[in-house]
């Protein structure tokens, strides 16, 4: 069945100086024709005249030609590069339905890549990624995931559980030949104990890719009237949280959002823990405690003239924090002082904080998705299975259904059931 031919403004909502439409699909070219007049030189921008099905002109703007198969998503492809303004854009679009063409679905002109050959799953993750990516180190994550680094290295892994099937079924069907392995299960049982080590290496960067994708959470936690809600508003440098001498004024988590140096880092403001009676503020303090739990680091704070220190350990990275720093002298401790009146100390918590979250990048390819984790435990499964399997027959298979599960990783292998959730979380024209 021929597919449609799809169209989608791939800019940004007008108004704006330019504004690029998409089209892909076998009546590309019926469509430049009837617009422009006659097809441009492939992968040349043309200035052109750009008019409807009645000759009416529309704009003037350049216009791409991109012939398949070489082309994003493999099929006849172009951009109509125009003006940016509402009205041409409708009438463009208008235009473009005239002449049977359909407004593109979100994330379909990525999936017919994928269809077509020129994307794997692992690629299209990554650059959905891209696309949504905020900060430095997640558009370096997602150029790793989009690139190939990661679809490469899943490669490798299947060649070598694909080698070692071979070395099996060789000894299961040429065990009287003279060139035969004499022992398929010693001459790959080193390889896939150290792919398995690698594997496991491998799913274990997952926190850390989420934590580039999703943030570095950092709890301020203390007694009422501590200084974290002044804090807050201090490292985010606006009133985000209200800021009173009444004890107990915060009384849910708040959370903001900072890049910094490049890292995605969610502060969360917390109630004051203490023995309380409200009810309210009792919950309060309970949400307090579990965001301290599930934080990536963990800020005490105290007022520096205070003697009581009630930390409690939430098993998370942390620092000890003396604020109100300039109602008290300096008593020549080690500990970090700050105050958000004058400034001083913050620009230790803020290195502190991206000390922290820096040492949650690794260098080589991140399993950037829980998806791919959750793969690779099952590969890793299935090839322990076969180290273990006495009987070569079984040992083959399982190593079979390994690599199967590799491949679902790329999509080489049944993944019609994620196609939908995939694709739906791109914008529309991409």
């Amino acid at each position: 069945m021929t597919q449609a031919t799809i169209f989608a403004l791939s800019s940004g909502q007008p108004p704006a100086g330019v504004a690029v439409m998409r089209i892909s699909g076998p009546s590309t070219r019926m469509a430049l024709e009837c617009m422009i007049g006659s097809l441009p030189l492939p992968r040349q921008a043309s200035l052109r005249t750009i008019r409807n099905r009645n000759g009416e002109l529309l704009d003037q703007g350049l216009v791409l030609y991109f012939a398949g198969p070489h082309s994003f998503t493999g099929e006849d492809c172009a951009e109509l590069q125009v003006h940016g303004s509402r009205a041409v854009v409708n009438a463009v679009a208008e235009t473009l339905r005239d002449l049977g063409l359909r407004q593109a679905e979100a994330g379909e002109f990525a999936r017919r890549a994928f269809e077509h050959g020129r994307l794997d799953l692992v690629e299209v993750e990554g650059l959905s990624d891209l696309v949504s990516a905020e900060t430095e180190m997640q558009r370096k994550l997602a150029l790793q995931t989009g690139m190939g680094a990661l679809s490469a290295q899943y490669a490798g892994w299947a060649d070598r559980l694909t080698y070692a099937r071979a070395m099996i079924e060789a000894e299961l069907d040429f065990a009287d030949e003279e060139d035969a392995p004499d022992s398929a299960a010693d001459l790959i049982g080193a390889d896939l104990s150290a792919l398995m080590a690698e594997m496991s290496a491998a799913s274990a960067s997952t926190k850390s890719a989420e934590i580039i994708r999703n943030g570095f959470k950092v709890a301020i936690i203390g007694a009422p009237n501590a200084g974290k809600s002044s804090l807050l508003n201090a490292m985010a440098k606006r009133e985000v949280a209200i800021v009173t001498d009444i004890a107990g004024t915060t009384r849910d988590v708040l959370t903001v959002e900072l890049d910094m140096e490049g890292y995605l880092v969610r502060l969360y403001d917390t109630a004051g823990i203490r023995d309380a009676d409200d009810i309210v503020e009792r919950e309060g303090i309970q949400r307090a405690k579990a965001a301290a739990r599930s934080a990536d680091m963990v800020l005490y704070l105290k007022e520096a003239g205070s003697s009581s220190d009630a930390y409690e350990d939430y098993s998370v990275p942390y620092l000890k924090v003396e604020t109100k720093a300039d109602l008290y002298p300096d008593d020549g401790s080690d500990v970090v002082r700050i105050s958000s009146v004058t400034g001083e100390g913050l620009d230790r918590i803020h290195q502190a904080i991206v000390d922290l979250a820096r040492e949650t990048w690794n260098a080589g390819s991140l399993v950037s998705h829980d998806r791919h984790r959750e793969h690779i435990a099952l590969a890793s499964k299935f090839i322990q299975n076969a180290v273990d399997e006495p009987r070569l027959e079984l040992k083959a298979d399982a190593l079979r259904a390994a690599g199967d599960e590799l491949g679902r990783i790329t999509g080489r292998v049944d993944v019609e059931d994620l196609l939908d959730v995939i694709f739906s979380k791109f914008c529309i024209g991409k």
